[in-house]
């Protein structure tokens, strides 16, 4: 908006004084040519038609008018007239704003406030998320050939990354003859980058411009390059500092903070994980947790252990200072509080996970792995709190997939009942993620022709019924998948215990051949699950098979007398009437 006159300076912009001027200055803001503001500027002119003390234009004289505004501060007469005119120009003014094609104009990445001295693992973090995000996007714009964009986003990059440099170097403790070779390699990638995306926007020439795209992807690439490793040797060297502090450290307080420390970083992702697995990080854990005087600091050390332990490295390490051995004797002691105990079982339950391919070899796993399992049990059985049960059978839930042996272990342990009597305690077990621990274990230790009996004894097959209508409450993907896993292994365990005539028996009383054909035909009671249909698929040709009486004629020729895959087929064709 242009200023209103100064002091002393004529409002002459027409007969109308500013007044008029607020018209004129409302026009030529709308002169995008949008129809839209003309009633807007109508309107503006009526409403200027009313003077303060509810007097209009009409009923005054034009000379008596022209007086009043030359005798009236220009300035005071620009406020009464703003209260009148405000409203209606800002909307002229939003309604005649072009808007920018370019969506992420507003989208820039500003660092509020550099973390504060002694702090450098914060600033690498949060300038190397910056730099990241800012390689990605000019990788996409480039894409998209908009040079314009290109070259600003390569020059606001190679501000962020001078700042990292500096600021790093301001606070880092020492610096690297490889860090500073580094450091210059990327500065001058950065330079290059900025240099040959300026000449971009001079080229008009489509073939040279595809020519210049190669050069400048290259170099895009090249830079990313050094930036990661430049990244990685100063995080490692923050790393060793944090692992030489615990490992010297005999004071809890400092102990404390470092471990705190460690633990916020492995929450940034794997590769983290695995610097810190690679620099001692296990090592020192375990000789935290292996000192009587730092006791209050097991479960935080612990909880460090189960997320650098993600990775095959934190597991190799945990291998080579006898790790298990260490967690087999915090489970068995019963002096140790439930909440480190609980994170014990937290580290095995990630050591043993079935998606990580190294833990087949833990040859000093099986060494322990009564002990281990027979303090599991007891700790479900204990659990004061959901978490607490949920992280001790999900421990189970993946020894039973490490070995066989523990099945029957399990079975010796009447490890059934406790978990089959901990589903109806809602203090325990509450949630669709603890089911599934649940029904893994019975699912597992279903192979056991002796399992039967011991699940018709506890009343598992209603229960296993029950698992069969698992719904997600809140509807988040996390909790909807873990409800299909409910779903799906419900329906195994049901189909392994059916070559039990008794069970077979008992599932059909209880109507569970009802409850799989609506799973079968009703997409939405198993939320479009391939893997639910496929089990209750198998499941219900199981029970037909001891029990054809339970089916009607239809459900038969459909669902179990053609192949599993044309059954499949149709249930998975099959679409949902809403009449």
């Amino acid at each position: 908006m242009r200023r209103p006159p100064s002091n002393g300076e004529a409002a002459s912009e027409g007969p109308g004084g500013w007044g008029l001027w607020g018209v004129q200055e409302s026009r030529r803001l709308c002169c995008a040519g949008h129809d839209r503001c003309e009633q807007a500027l109508l309107q503006i002119g009526i409403n200027m038609m009313a003077l303060p003390g509810g007097r209009h234009l009409d009923s005054i004289t034009l000379p008596s008018q022209r007086l009043h505004l030359m005798q009236v501060d220009s300035v005071q007469r620009w406020m009464e007239d703003l209260k009148l005119m405000t409203e209606c120009e800002c909307m002229c003014v939003l309604q005649a704003k072009p808007i920018s094609l370019e969506e992420d104009a507003q989208g820039d990445l500003i660092l509020a406030g550099g973390p504060g001295p002694g702090e450098p693992l914060q600033l690498l973090l949060k300038r190397g998320w910056v730099i990241s995000t800012e390689l990605r996007r000019i990788g996409q714009k480039l894409a998209q050939d908009r040079w314009a964009r290109v070259h600003s986003m390569s020059v606001r990059l190679t501000c962020h990354a001078r700042s990292m440099v500096s600021e790093y170097s301001a606070v880092s403790r020492n610096s690297s003859k490889e860090m500073g070779q580094i450091e210059k390699l990327l500065m001058e990638k950065c330079s290059e980058l900025s240099a040959v995306t300026e000449r971009c926007l001079q080229v008009e020439n489509e073939h040279v411009l595809k020519s210049m795209k190669a050069c400048v992807s290259e170099t895009l690439s090249m830079l990313g390059q050094h930036f990661g490793q430049l990244l990685e040797l100063a995080l490692t060297q923050e790393v060793q500092e944090l692992v030489r502090k615990i490992d010297a450290s005999d004071n809890i307080y400092t102990t404390e903070s470092t471990t705190g420390n460690l633990f916020s970083l492995t929450q940034e992702g794997a590769p983290l994980c695995r610097i810190i697995a690679k620099e001692g990080g296990v090592v020192a854990l375990f000789k935290v947790c292996r000192q009587d005087t730092f006791r209050c600091l097991y479960p935080q050390a612990l909880r460090t252990l189960a997320s650098i332990c993600c990775v095959e490295e934190g597991v190799h390490q945990l291998e080579k200072v006898d790790g298990v051995l260490c967690l087999a004797d915090i489970l068995t002691d019963d002096s140790h509080s439930e909440a480190t105990r609980a994170e014990a079982a937290a580290v095995v339950a990630q050591v043993t996970s079935p998606h990580l391919p190294v833990t087949q070899h833990l040859s000093s796993f099986m060494e322990s792995m009564e002990e281990i399992v027979t303090a599991l049990v007891k700790l479900c059985q204990e659990a004061s709190s959901g978490e607490v049960f949920l992280l001790a059978s999900a421990a189970l839930a993946n020894i039973t997939f490490f070995d066989t042996m523990a099945c029957e272990m399990l079975l010796q342990l009447n490890a059934i009942r406790v978990l089959l009597e901990a589903c109806s305690d809602k203090q325990r077990v509450d949630t669709p993620y603890t089911r599934d621990q649940i029904v893994t274990i019975l699912a597992n230790m279903s192979v056991l022709e002796q399992c039967a009996s011991d699940i018709i004894q506890e009343n598992g097959v209603q229960l296993i019924m029950g698992m069969l209508s698992e719904k997600p409450r809140s509807g988040t993907p996390a909790e909807v998948a873990a409800c299909e896993r409910v779903q799906q292994k419900a329906a195994v365990t049901l189909a392994r215990l059916s070559r039990d005539p008794d069970v077979a028996r008992e599932a059909v009383r209880l109507s569970c051949m009802s409850r799989l054909i609506e799973l079968c035909r009703s997409p939405s009671e198993r939320n479009s699950s391939d893997a639910v249909l496929v089990a209750c698929l198998a499941a219900l040709r199981r029970l037909a098979g001891v029990c054809p009486e339970g089916l009607q004629d239809s459900d038969f020729q459909q669902l179990v007398q053609p192949r599993l895959v044309d059954s499949f087929l149709l249930c998975s064709n099959m679409e949902e009437s809403f009449v």
